[in-house]
Parts: C-alpha cells; structure tokens; sequence
C-alpha cells in the first residue's frame, strides 16, 4: 500500500527520521507487551521481555533528548534479537503483531548504528501498516484490496498518527526536546496499539 508521507519524509534530519520511527515503533509496544502477557506464566524468565523491549525505547528517547547519552546500541540489538518470538512456537494470532514490533524496533536500532535513516523510516512505518493489514485480513479472513484498505478506520488512524507526527516533527529547524517529551508522553498514556489494543500496566 502506497504511503505518501514517505516522499514528504525525505526532507528530514537524522534526530527526525529517528524521533518518527521510535513514534511509531511506540505504538507498536502493546502488541508486545500483550503478547508476552499471554504466552509466558510468571515463573518463566521470558515473562520480562516486554521490559526489556521498553527498556530499548526508553534508550533510545534517552539518546535523542539528553545531549552526549553515551549507549551502546549494537549491544540493545543483541538484547532485541534474544526477546523476538518464534512464530512457530505459538499456536494463537498475537504472536505475529509481536514478532512485527520487535522487527520495527530492530529497524530503528539499525538506522542507529548504519546511519540508513531515510530507508529505515519508510520501513518501519511499512512494518506497522502491514501489521494492521494482516491483523483484519485474519479477523475477516480475506485479502482486501488498496481501495477497501484505504477506507478501513484502522488503516486511516495509523495514516493520521504518522502525519500528525511528521506535522510536529517538521515544524522543527532544530531538535526540540520539549516536542519530544511531548511526543512520548501522549503516545504513552494513549496507551493504544497500532491493531488497537491496549496493555494495562
């Protein structure tokens, strides 16, 4: 499906692009969370990986809002790959948006460490559309095609948070720690999925 945020994107900076896809990859956090909610009892050690997945974005706000963070971001993609779930260890729907956050958040570590910000942007905001197309492509249990994809609400509610973040993102000419906080205060207290599920903590 053709997004044209992606051509307005191209005029970012790095701290931009970045703040852009940790939006999105934030949105993306519940579907994790849940997930690890219903597949491991609390005996079991991977019950905490949801933690450790905030924990990456909570360094990564840390990264573009405190100047001269030091961290060490190859080491967060190694905690990453160790939390990613197996698709064919689960035999329920959630484990396929959960598996699609910790890819959109791997995005966003790669874009870090390569210095790809542009293509890493454009493919997490993918990562999450695609999510929410495979999620009522399986509730209605059909594929839809790009006119009935464009008139869902659920594909027009990611449509309008990516362009209400790219709107306040490039009113800026320099980093605005404010907007940031700002940014990561709401989507946090929405506490709404991409799919619109919600975690209550």
């Amino acid at each position: 499906m053709r997004n044209p945020i992606h051509k307005r994107i191209e005029r970012f900076s790095t701290w931009q692009h970045l703040a852009f896809s940790l939006c999105i990859c934030e949105r993306m956090l519940p579907n994790f969370q849940l997930f690890c909610d219903v597949a491991y009892s609390k005996e079991d050690k991977r019950s905490e990986n949801a933690k450790v997945l905030q924990n990456i974005l909570n360094l990564v706000w840390e990264y573009l809002t405190i100047k001269g963070a030091k961290i060490n971001f190859e080491n967060q993609l190694q905690k990453l790959e160790e939390i990613i779930p197996d698709t064919n260890e689960f035999d329920f729907y959630g484990v396929f948006p959960a598996e699609d956050a910790c890819k959109a958040v791997a995005e966003l570590l790669h874009s870090i460490i390569a210095g790809e910000h542009l293509e890493q942007s454009i493919l997490v905001s993918q990562i999450s559309i695609s999510t929410i197309i495979s999620y009522l492509e399986t509730l209605e249990d059909r594929e839809f095609n790009e006119q009935e994809l464009k008139a869902l609400p659920e594909i027009e509610q990611e449509l309008d948070l990516q362009w209400w973040v790219y709107r306040e993102l490039k009113e800026c000419d320099k980093r605005d720690i404010e907007l940031l906080l700002e940014l990561k205060s709401q989507l946090r207290e929405s506490g709404i999925s991409n799919i619109g599920l919600k975690f209550n903590q």
